[in-house]
């Protein structure tokens, strides 16, 4: 004879790169175990790693890869997943730059959501020929660029990830068909006004953003917003 198995609830979110609606279910001690590993750990490449697992794992629609997903999906997944999982209110501590002072800050994780930033276009003409579609980077990328410490090389390869395709007045040439060193060396051979043009697009990619308030001791009104998973996440 055994124990009876548990029988969780679903919930579904809209994933905010694709607009695909995505079934979850909340993380269990299982899960929450991963993260405490993860978060023990301090390393930073260790926790993304334990997000995307626990993400993966709760997933209940098939087919789904969390390697295709981009940063500002898997933060907002989790922030959802979280909400889901404990409760979607989480309190804060924040101490003030003006008079020192610690404040708590209450944020309910259902009304974060992920912003745009600006309209850019993802499509940018080199010639009258030729011309690039871009993407927003995916997970899948960040395995190759999280040891890369010169600042330099980690943004061009972040820039490699974002050409989806090359087109001209007879083909798509999608990039997933040529190696890096093909698509680094057609990078490479961009002009700096196509250049520029990417470097807008990533810099408009849209985040998770969140902004409250409070008012300090000497009546002035603090705004904080915040932008990453740590920001909603640790205490500051």
């Amino acid at each position: 004879m055994s124990l009876p198995a548990i029988q969780h609830p679903t919930f579904s979110l809209v994933l905010p790169s694709t607009k695909q609606q995505i079934h979850f279910r909340p993380f269990l001690v299982k899960e929450e175990k991963i993260l405490l590993v993860a978060q023990s750990s301090g390393d930073q490449s260790d926790i993304v790693r334990a997000i995307k697992q626990v993400v993966a794992s709760c997933i209940v629609d098939p087919g789904i890869d969390v390697n295709r997903f981009t940063t500002f999906d898997l933060e907002y997944f989790f922030i959802k997943l979280r909400a889901r999982s404990v409760q979607n209110i989480i309190n804060l501590s924040y101490k003030d730059a003006e008079d020192e002072k610690i404040y708590e800050v209450s944020i309910n994780l259902d009304e974060v959501e992920v912003t745009e930033q600006q309209d850019v276009p993802n499509t940018l003409a080199i010639t009258d020929e030729m011309g690039i579609v871009l993407k927003y980077p995916q997970l899948d990328i960040m395995s190759s660029v999280e040891k890369i410490t010169d600042v330099v090389e980690f943004n061009f390869m972040i820039m490699q990830a974002c050409i989806d395709s090359v087109y001209d007045n007879d083909k798509v040439y999608k990039t997933s068909e040529f190696t890096r060193e093909e698509v680094q060396n057609f990078l490479d051979s961009l002009d700096v006004k196509t250049y520029q043009g990417i470097q807008k697009f990533i810099e408009a990619m849209p985040r998770l953003e969140h902004t409250v308030s409070y008012t300090n001791s000497n009546g002035k009104e603090v705004s904080i917003t915040l932008k990453t998973l740590t920001d909603f996440f640790t205490l500051r």
